[in-house]
């Protein structure tokens, strides 16, 4: 160790101790830097042996890191008696490309640097050999397979990994912002600094219709779930146990078909007809999408989608890349004709029966081709490759040394208008499958002598039920971690995002056995009338049915009346978890609230990493329409309770995150739901051409609500309170 440590008062870690697997999180901050160069709030830094450095830095290695020691507070060994392995192949990407997991070479990339670090039996080998390969490997591959293995190995899972949008901002903000958080860090000490404002809409003007959904598309929250969900289920690693989770192609299908649900609404709300499928990948996308934003890493803007831009096939030697449109189409119509027999083929060609209850979970596996896949010969691999055909729709024979554009990462794909007509294109053959599946019977669907009789939600302060109402607010994210040589502290950007007022739901169910039962509470939300103002029927309606809530419910007899918060909902993480700041101390004991829900904690402390995982909870109600255009969005709220002997999975929960397991399940367990996902309208009913009030049974309900949306933008109360500027307690004022 230097010995100018101790004269500086820095903190050294003996070589003897055992390495803190906290210190695998600094690996993430400001990923171009060195890893000599200061790391987390006490500025500490690894002691890298002269052999570890890279090239530039072996011969200059001892003046380069006493600087740097010097300064520390902290100073991280990092053992040189450990063998590194074979990093051949991971390396074979270059440190200043982009890296995409719909790309099947970055894939098996990824899949080896996974297994390297899985395989190191301790810390103490994980920290040196990820210490070692950080400065060498592509940054953005070495941050989703060290992402990936703290989230999977059992002595580092109870980390909490940065968020994305804190290690590589680039990919979620305006290109322009970055000049000027540059210069408020380099001018301004920490302390006076001010947030730098994000324009609420800079990717096109008004005369773009597809750009009134910008709030949707490109809000940061939205698409740090689609990462976040993609980091909690990987398409590929050496261990099947990684890959394979329970119900794992299900949930691919019904966290997008949500998100299909979702954005239809949003359409609607905006008087926009629901998104349309590419009726094949020949059809030219009319869709144009120019992301405004620039890679620090690659140093190359992302590339732009001008409008009718023609698929074709793809040669790109690079990226291995080589297939054609006739091939994809092979692929699509085996896909196809599985789900019209319910018949899938396996590797030795034979049949395997797609039954009603598992054969979405086989297909969503098929569809988003992984090692789960039954055979991924045979089935190709869809989903991913026509993100790959439209991400490199621009430059499919890198003519032009061109990358990616964003529907080519999972980061940035939902930010472009096609993703949501490539995946209503996926989406439409899953329903094949469902279409084929026989109704619910009422047995299925009732619970015998349960009535739901009431059903309604108010907002805070509101005296009038049933009008949910929408607004902008302002909210801050830290970018420090992400901004690479530049002074140290907090610099934020502020952006503005969608925000409702909280509401209550009011449930009153009657229970007319003379014992207790357990039900489980469902709710969903749809919009009621179609493009043209005609009320849906029941066959479109349940395609349209956003999951809001599900949970557990006690049935005393008699009366029971229900009161559920929004903020409990099980399908959303709040703000202090999607725009979490991991340097803050984690909260201990068995309980802790936060943004107003009661959340579970290990003891060791909260798994941020899986419970990360969920729909972004200022984006649980749709925008809907002012209140002047037809009094605002019309919808209709259903509520059932269903049968939990029927549903209830038995098994350990304690100490397990399961806030949000509507979408994304719950960490290293079943799924906690019997049933299909998105039960009970993940099926067509008995008279399907009629209309929810006549699908209804006594232990149902549906009301008639409305979405109102005010053009009010508010800030978070949080950066209100540290605020003296009283304009901006006169807009919240407004707003109450």
């Amino acid at each position: 160790m230097p010995i100018v440590a101790s004269l500086f008062g820095v903190v050294i870690v003996s070589t003897s101790e055992m390495a803190k697997k906290e210190n695998l999180l600094l690996l993430f901050d400001r990923p171009q830097e060195p890893v000599f160069v200061e790391k987390g709030p006490k500025n500490a830094v690894f002691d890298v042996p002269s052999k570890f450095l890279p090239d530039r830095f072996k011969g200059i290695g001892t003046e380069v890191q006493s600087t740097f020691s010097e300064r520390a507070q902290e100073i991280i060994p990092v053992r040189d008696d450990i063998s590194i392995p074979d990093l051949k192949i991971p390396l074979s990407l270059g440190r200043h490309e982009q890296f995409s997991l719909f790309i099947p070479r970055h894939r098996r990339l990824a899949a080896t640097l996974i297994d390297i670090f899985m395989k190191l039996k301790t810390i103490d080998e994980l920290q040196t050999v990820a210490v070692y390969a950080r400065d060498r490997l592509n940054p953005f591959l070495f941050n989703y397979a060290l992402s990936v293995v703290i989230l999977h190995r059992e002595d580092t899972k109870d980390l909490n990994i940065p968020l994305f949008i804190e290690s590589f901002p680039e990919k979620f903000l305006d290109s322009k912002v970055f000049a000027r958080i540059r210069e408020e860090a380099f001018l301004v000490p920490e302390g006076l600094r001010k947030p730098i404002e994000i324009p609420k809409s800079y990717t096109a003007s008004d005369e773009e219709i597809e750009h009134k959904l910008w709030y949707f598309r490109e809000d940061v929250g939205v698409n740090l779930h689609h990462w976040h969900w993609h980091l909690v289920y990987p398409y590929e690693a050496f261990s099947n146990l990684i890959v394979a989770k329970h119900r794992r192609g299900e949930l691919f299908y019904y966290m997008h078909e949500q998100i299909m649900a979702r954005y239809n609404a949003e359409r609607l709300s905006n008087r926009m007809e629901r998104a349309k499928p590419f009726s094949s990948l020949r059809e030219t996308i009319s869709e144009a999408y120019f992301p405004k934003m620039s890679s620090n890493i690659t140093s190359r803007a992302w590339p732009a989608r001008p409008s009718n831009v023609q698929l074709t096939d793809l040669n790109r030697g690079l990226d291995e890349i080589k297939i054609t449109i006739s091939e994809m189409e092979t692929f699509i119509d085996r896909f196809k004709l599985a789900c019209e027999e319910s018949l899938a083929r396996d590797p030795n060609g034979d049949k395997v029966h797609l039954d009603d209850y598992n054969g979405i979970d086989m297909l969503g596996n098929m569809m988003e081709s992984s090692t789960a896949s039954i055979d991924r010969d045979y089935y190709g691999d869809i989903h991913n490759m026509g993100h790959v055909f439209m991400a490199f729709a621009h430059d499919p024979e890198h003519r032009h040394l061109e990358s990616f554009g964003v529907l080519g990462e999972s980061a940035t794909a939902i930010r472009d208008p096609a993703f949501y007509r490539w995946h209503a294109f996926i989406d439409q053959y899953f329903q094949i499958h469902k279409e084929k599946l026989r109704p619910y019977n009422e047995k299925e669907i009732g619970y015998d002598s349960i009535v739901l009789s009431s059903f309604e939600f108010k907002t805070d302060g509101d005296v009038e039920p049933n009008i949910f109402n929408t607004f902008w607010q302002q909210s801050d994210v830290d970018l420090s971690r992400g901004m690479d040589f530049l002074p140290r502290g907090n610099i934020y950007a502020r952006f503005s995002h969608l925000q409702h007022i909280p509401f209550i739901y009011t449930i009153k169910v009657m229970n007319n056995r003379n014992v207790q039962n357990r039900g489980t509470v469902r709710i969903f939300l749809a919009p009621k009338f179609d493009e043209e103002g005609k009320e849906f029927k029941f066959a479109e309606m349940r395609l349209l049915m956003m999951e809001m809530d599900r949970f557990e419910a006690n049935l005393h007899p008699g009366e029971n009346v229900i009161r559920r918060k929004s903020t409990e909902s099980t399908v959303t993480i709040p703000y202090e978890q999607t725009f979490r700041n991991i340097d803050k101390d984690r909260p201990g004991g068995d309980q802790q609230q936060a943004g107003g829900r009661l959340q579970e904690f290990s003891r060791e402390g909260y798994a941020y990493d899986f419970c990360g995982c969920g729909w972004p909870h200022h984006m649980l109600v749709p925008r809907g329409a002012p209140e002047s255009d037809n009094g605002g969005l019309a919808c209709q709220l259903f509520a059932m309770v269903s049968n939990f002997d029927d549903d209830h999975v038995e098994q350990d929960l304690t100490g397990t995150c399961r806030n949000a397991m509507a979408y994304c399940g719950i960490r290293d367990r079943l799924y906690p739901d019997k049933r299909n996902m998105g039960f009970p309208f993940d099926r067509k009913a008995t008279k399907n051409d009629g209309s929810l009030q006549e699908f209804l049974l006594p232990n149902m309900n549906a009301i008639d609500c409305k979405i109102i949306f005010k053009d009010t933008t508010v800030e978070r109360a949080s950066q209100r309170n540290s605020n003296s500027d009283e304009k901006n307690k006169n807009k919240d004022n407004e707003l109450d």
